[in-house]
């Protein structure tokens, strides 16, 4: 079956040419998939045959609704959606004074193998289809009627392990005829994959890199972060000047503070250290607890934060939101995996 929301409006023009259809189906076909229609009978300047012949030739995604979890103190949302397979990913809607935010997942579990995140357990399933990325916003966006107007890339899954798939959804989110959210109010997220950040620096998109750093030096790094063991920070953080350099867009450094792992004050200034001479920023995150992690809160966050501002570092604590609807990244998947409700954990991908 064609995945036809998958498709770039070109693409889509040619699949039409092809069909015998003039080319301007494909606007409208493109306009009424981002709107988030469910079926090709709802979509009502297209011939009745033609609605016909693409629900036969056509796969539509629509992803179902297993959990939503709304925060009483802050109006996060939660969800848990399932997939054409039985496969589970999460999204969650955060609201800020500046916009609304939706985190959305890019693979059906992760590979990475990241000690603190809940992701990672179980392994990777599958990558999701730039369609199945793209769904999450058009639909947490129909169900909650918030005007989504900014994307991170800090689900489920590694963006930069699903390459060209994460790049489709860009292209796709941004297009004017349909989302048409901007490249420079997305953020990608990843783990230091180094190889892609520099195909990424390549494209000189305007998006904003975060690296999950979480660790200035290699010992630590690598026992939170498997990742690490091949790349090492010093590598990372060469790839990330070049990334710099090449698109002159800042990077923001993700860190989980985790007590008496990463939080000291040494550990402070070996970060600030290795940032001597960019331009970058620190996102300090307050560890969320993961049920099957030993790993615990730092309780030494400003001080680290201090530390940092005291060497010229500029660092920030992230808001934490949605702490009663389990909305640290992979929660709620990991639940409705111990209550048995997802399929095998085998690629079932089309």
């Amino acid at each position: 079956m064609v995945d036809l929301k998958s498709m770039t409006q070109e693409e889509m023009t040619s699949f039409f040419k092809e069909l015998g259809q003039p080319g301007f189906r494909a606007k409208q076909v493109f306009q009424w998939l981002h709107r988030g229609a469910q079926s090709f009978s709802e979509m009502s300047n297209l011939p009745k045959a033609l609605q016909q012949q693409l629900a036969q030739m056509c796969r539509l995604t629509v992803p179902e609704v297993v959990r939503r979890q709304e925060s009483a103190l802050d109006g996060t949302i939660k969800y848990l959606w399932r997939l054409w397979d039985g496969n589970c990913i999460e999204s969650v809607l955060m609201r800020y004074h500046h916009g609304n935010t939706l985190c959305v997942s890019c693979q059906a579990g992760c590979n990475m193998g990241c000690v603190f995140c809940a992701s990672t357990l179980g392994g990777k399933v599958r990558n999701l289809e730039p369609s199945e990325i793209l769904d999450q916003v058009i639909f947490a966006q129909k169900d909650s009627g918030a005007h989504i107007s900014n994307i991170v890339m800090m689900g489920i899954g590694e963006p930069l392990d699903n390459f060209e798939n994460v790049l489709r959804f860009l292209e796709l989110v941004n297009h004017p005829d349909g989302l048409n959210i901007g490249m420079r109010h997305i953020s990608l997220s990843t783990c230091g994959l180094i190889n892609k950040i520099d195909k990424l620096a390549d494209l000189e998109l305007q998006l904003t890199l975060s690296v999950s750093l979480h660790a200035p030096d290699d010992e630590t790094r690598s026992r939170l972060m498997p990742v690490n063991r091949a790349v090492g920070v010093d590598r990372l953080m060469r790839s990330c000047r070049r990334y710099f350099e090449r698109t002159g867009r800042r990077i923001s450094y993700e860190y989980a503070m985790i007590d008496g792992v990463n939080d000291s004050d040494r550990q402070a200034d070996l970060l600030a250290d290795l940032l001597n001479g960019q331009s970058a920023h620190v996102n300090l995150i307050p560890l969320n607890d993961v049920e099957e992690s030993p790993l615990k809160p730092s309780r030494r966050v400003r001080q680290f934060q201090q530390r940092l501002e005291g060497h010229g570092v500029t660092a920030t604590v992230r808001r934490k939101l949605g702490s009663d609807i389990d909305a640290s990244c992979g929660q709620l998947r990991r639940k409705q995996m111990k209550e048995g409700m997802l399929c095998p954990g085998k690629d079932t991908t089309p």
